[in-house]
């Protein structure tokens, strides 16, 4: 039997996360018979309920598992104790280097030595790549990409940061993220959704909203500058979507695609006029299916969270994006859609609804636009499981 380790956060808090591995073992064990996949996870629980139905060992990074989040014995035996490692997201970045609750690169990178001298192949598979601000960073990165015979990148940007750093890399391949081959739930399902929240009863329609947590954080990371406060943002936010409801006289989905992000919502609900008019869905009650399926019943999603316009692609709604991570710039771009994006520089009521306003106007021509892309995105993430006959077979 195969064995495949997973790396990703698989804690089940993150729809996004959830949709990539998901997809990423319905799509390896749809072409491969006879596979094993070892999860290092946060939720071992979440990981079984979820993903039972394909054959998995669901890992624990508990203290007494011997785990300090990502570091430690769980990390290293699903490491060196397989025939391939599948590196997934956008987890291979230096920020917070020496916390392990928050990086992985270290982590990652301190164990890919074992791996390189049993040949076991470390492979990003449909992932993204950095930033990388420091040397230890950068050195640690090259270590990984000394254990990977490709790369399975689902941007070019990707590779761009890799060039800007000067780091030596094996073949690229372009692929897709997983979560863009999410499929929709039954109509029969998401009618039961859609009554229990009483959503789409606006004849005007419904526009998806989705902000997150750390705001600028990772820009300011890459750019500098000072950014902007958290007080701030919340009541620009909050005047976005009363002005938005006001312009257009439509009703707001106000998407939440990880869980860290309910807080921050529920402080810009309470600078909203228009209470009435805003619906919270997110993944503390449904899944990345049943989020998406939403989604498709929406004429149009603005999203900071890079995740959310996956799903949002993968309902084939059109996107705007307050672009709040490198990774969404890469992504928007692959579809055509970088005209609606919207820096943090540029972020005022007046200027979102301008952009929300426009993009609205032009949902029916931009879906048509959209499908094509998403269409290639979907085959060229399908397409990867293909790259790894030589360590399945």
């Amino acid at each position: 039997m195969k064995k495949i380790t997973v790396l990703g956060n698989f804690s089940g808090r993150n729809a996004g996360d959830n949709a990539i591995l998901g997809n990423l073992m319905d799509d390896i064990s749809e072409k491969y018979s006879g596979v094993k996949y070892l999860i290092p996870t946060f939720n071992a629980g979440f990981v079984k309920r979820h993903f039972s139905h394909h054959n998995i060992e669901a890992m624990n990074l508990m203290p007494w598992n011997g785990a300090f989040k990502i570091f430690g014995w769980p990390t290293y035996k699903a490491m060196t104790n397989c025939d391939v490692v599948l590196i997934t997201d956008n987890i291979l970045f230096d920020r917070s280097y020496f916390n392990p609750l928050f990086n992985y690169l270290s982590t990652i990178a301190l164990f890919s030595s074992v791996c390189k001298k049993r040949g076991i192949p470390i492979i990003p598979y449909n992932a993204s790549l950095g930033p990388y601000t420091t040397d230890r960073g950068r050195a640690a990165m090259q270590r990984i990409l000394d254990a990977a015979p490709f790369l399975s990148l689902r941007d070019e940007m990707s590779r761009e940061t890799l060039d800007k750093n000067k780091l030596k890399y094996p073949k690229v391949i372009i692929g897709a993220d997983c979560a863009i081959n999410t499929v929709i739930p039954t109509d029969e399902h998401l009618n039961k959704i859609i009554a229990k929240e009483s959503l789409f009863t606006n004849p005007n329609g419904t526009i998806s909203f989705n902000i997150n947590a750390y705001i600028d954080t990772w820009l300011k990371l890459v750019e500098g500058g000072e950014g902007i406060t958290r007080e701030s943002f919340v009541k620009l936010i909050a005047g976005t979507i009363d002005n938005i409801i006001q312009v257009l006289n439509v009703d707001i989905m106000y998407t939440t695609t990880q869980i860290m992000d309910y807080k921050i919502v529920n402080e810009t609900m309470q600078y909203v006029k228009n209470k009435n008019r805003v619906k919270v869905i997110g993944n503390a009650n449904y899944n990345y299916k049943e989020i998406t399926g939403l989604l498709s019943k929406c004429g149009l999603h603005v999203g900071m969270r890079t995740h959310s316009k996956i799903l949002a692609a993968a309902a084939f709604t059109p996107m705007v994006t307050i672009n709040a991570y490198p990774k969404s710039v890469g992504f928007v771009r692959t579809l055509g859609m970088e005209k609606w994006i919207i820096n943090f520089k540029d972020l005022s009521v007046q200027r979102i609804t301008e952009i929300v306003s426009e993009a609205w106007k032009q949902r029916a021509e931009l879906r048509a636009q959209l499908i094509p892309r998403v269409r290639i995105e979907q085959q060229k993430a399908k397409q990867a499981v293909d790259l790894l006959n030589d360590y399945l077979v």
